[in-house]
């Protein structure tokens, strides 16, 4: 038996961990008190002139892989950027036996109460805007804004029958999700990406795997069956904070037509943006163009600069006159009136 003694996946680990901290983050672990504990990245001073933002992650690695580094560093300059790793992902764990994305959210929010916020704008990711709906819908006085990335939040059970989706079953999906061979892993790549990395090396995939995707893989399974499970477009309530829907034009882990019912569900109350030649994995694809449309969203416009005072006239007016002639100019001042 060889033992691996390099992981390229840790290592990047590593530099993602260095990249949270030098830009302001510390990592914790809230201990709920009911066999849940959640790892949360929070910032090490909270300025209380910024607002506060949650990021929640999609299904695959931690919490570190899916926000950084390409819209970490931009959003701490504006935000109070809170970022926890959901429940059986990173350090995050229950022993209790909910999977739903409302336990999720209830869990989430415990932790933000513990670290003192009251109110917060939200962004989730794929399975993680499962989770910022149904905080949005269950804690509506403390979220004030919410993005839902390519999650898709109106899908209905059948959906998978009636030939919605490219696959034909949620174990099926499940396989693909959470990809255990490398085969599984390319297959991903392809859903994901309109571009797939070409000709990764299987020893890398093998490492991403064994490091990111061995662990909890039954309770994640559990994750995605309960999205499914009894799903009706008609019991899935309309949240009243004002929302964005950014979808990649050519997802195929949710297809756009997703979107557009998320869209119509919701109303005048939304905005969608369709980020054309995307997939499901934009946030790597167009990081930029993302974080343009979040960032036009969630920050407060900056107010018009108040107009100066009015200055003040003297009493005293003069009136000059000039005349020309022979080349000279004659100025003549008239006294006061």
């Amino acid at each position: 038996m060889t033992t691996k003694c390099f992981s390229i996946t840790a290592s990047r680990n590593w530099c993602l961990r260095s990249t949270f901290s030098s830009f302001g983050l510390r990592s914790t672990v809230t201990d709920l008190g009911d066999g849940t504990t959640i790892h949360c990245w929070v910032p090490k001073t909270r300025k209380e002139t910024r607002p506060d933002l949650l990021l929640l992650h999609g299904l695959g690695a931690n919490a570190m892989w899916q926000w950084g580094p390409d819209i970490i560093p931009r959003f701490v300059h504006h935000f109070n950027v809170y970022v926890p790793d959901l429940v059986f992902f990173g350090d995050s764990y229950t022993t209790r036996r909910e999977r739903s994305e409302s336990f999720q959210a209830q869990c989430v929010y415990r932790v933000m109460e513990a670290n003192s916020v009251k109110r917060m704008r939200v962004v989730g990711l794929s399975y993680g805007g499962f989770v910022a709906y149904s905080l949005a819908a269950e804690f509506k006085e403390a979220v004030e804004r919410v993005v839902i990335c390519c999650a898709g939040v109106c899908l209905e059970e059948k959906d998978l029958a009636e030939g919605l989706f490219p696959v034909k079953t949620l174990e099926e999906a499940a396989d693909i999700l959470l990809p255990q061979t490398p085969e599984k892993m390319k297959e991903l790549m392809r859903f994901t990406f309109v571009k797939p990395p070409v000709k990764t090396p299987n020893c890398i995939l093998v490492d991403f795997i064994d490091e990111m995707n061995k662990e909890h893989v039954e309770e994640k399974k559990e994750l995605i069956h309960a999205l499914c499970k009894d799903r009706k477009l008609s019991e899935i309530p309309k949240i009243p904070q004002p929302t964005m829907i950014i979808w990649g034009d050519k997802d195929q882990v949710f297809p756009l037509e997703l979107g557009y019912r998320l869209k119509r569900h919701l109303g005048d109350n939304a905005d969608m943006v369709v980020i054309k030649n995307t997939g499901h994995a934009y946030i790597v694809e167009k990081p930029k163009e993302f974080y343009k449309h979040l960032k036009s969203f969630l920050l407060p416009p900056i107010p018009p600069l108040p107009p100066p005072p009015p200055t003040t006239t003297t009493t005293t007016t003069a009136a000059a006159t000039t005349t020309a002639a022979n080349g000279h100019a004659n100025f003549t001042i008239l006294p006061p009136q």
